[in-house]
């Protein structure tokens, strides 16, 4: 049978998701995790590739079972061979057509930055922080824009391997909880890098930096060199990816800070 298996990791250890050699990656982590319960090598199959430092709380994975096993073994055996920066948090049977990463038509990311003077040595790699005091409100407003289907050009790794810039964005929010601000961005897909540049033009914005309208003028430029530079990785997420011709799979998993957004 297929499975699908949603996985957690903390990013900071790691050289992002994908295999590469000679370098620590999430991908190398769980497929040796899955060989050695399974006895026999097993490849996997990601909704999204993140980057060096990024974390996830829902990342899915899929593969052909090549051994029989209870659901629940899926998931308490294959952590048994896992490090404590990785887990594996639910395991589901799905269809033999099913593609976790081209099955998926949304996926949802959150970036949560701490806004203090003071950096913070406990929170050091898992948010991102911005000393000078930040308008969340400004921050909100300018990114309406946004929303709807757009060439995202602007915010746009160099190094993308996209054939298109074009992408559709459902949700963002951008919210303050006393020191912590979260921003979520719900799209059909994101580019390389696409929320953290997007983050970056939006901390301008937010410290004063520059305005509202100059992050419109920002996306419509289709010009990466216009925008802010990428803000850093540690404050990045996957949270959500939804398989809506698979209504069994569990949709979101929330970061320790994702109830601040839920709640205000």
């Amino acid at each position: 049978m297929r499975i699908a298996l949603g996985i957690q990791y903390n990013g900071s250890a790691f050289c992002g998701w994908q295999t590469q050699p000679d370098m620590p990656n999430v991908q190398d982590t769980l497929e040796s995790a899955l060989k050695t319960f399974a006895t026999v090598p097993i490849s996997t199959i990601c909704a999204g590739r993140t980057d060096t430092g990024v974390h996830a709380t829902h990342q899915v994975v899929d593969f052909k079972a090549p051994v029989a096993r209870p659901l629940t073994a899926w998931v308490r055996g294959v952590n048994t061979f896992l490090p404590p920066t990785v887990a594996v948090r639910w395991a589901c049977e799905v269809p033999d057509d099913f593609s976790a990463r081209f099955s998926a038509t949304e996926r949802t990311y959150e970036y949560w930055l701490l806004n203090d003077p003071v950096r913070s040595p406990l929170m050091e790699g898992l948010v991102g922080w911005v000393f000078r005091p930040c308008d969340e409100t400004k921050m909100q407003e300018a990114a309406q824009c946004l929303l709807g289907e757009h060439d995202f050009t602007s915010f746009r790794a160099s190094e993308c391997q996209a054939k298109s810039p074009i992408r559709t964005i459902h949700e963002v929010t951008v919210k303050r909880c006393g020191n912590m601000i979260g921003i979520r961005l719900r799209a059909n897909a994101f580019l390389h890098h696409m929320v953290r540049n997007i983050v970056g033009s939006l901390v301008y914005v937010g410290t004063g930096k520059q305005s509202v309208q100059w992050f419109n003028d920002v996306l419509e430029a289709r010009d990466r060199t216009v925008a802010a530079p990428t803000f850093a990785a540690g404050g990045l997420y996957l949270v959500g990816v939804k398989y809506p011709n698979v209504p069994q799979l569990p949709r979101y998993s929330p970061t320790p800070w994702s109830q601040l957004i839920l709640q205000n």
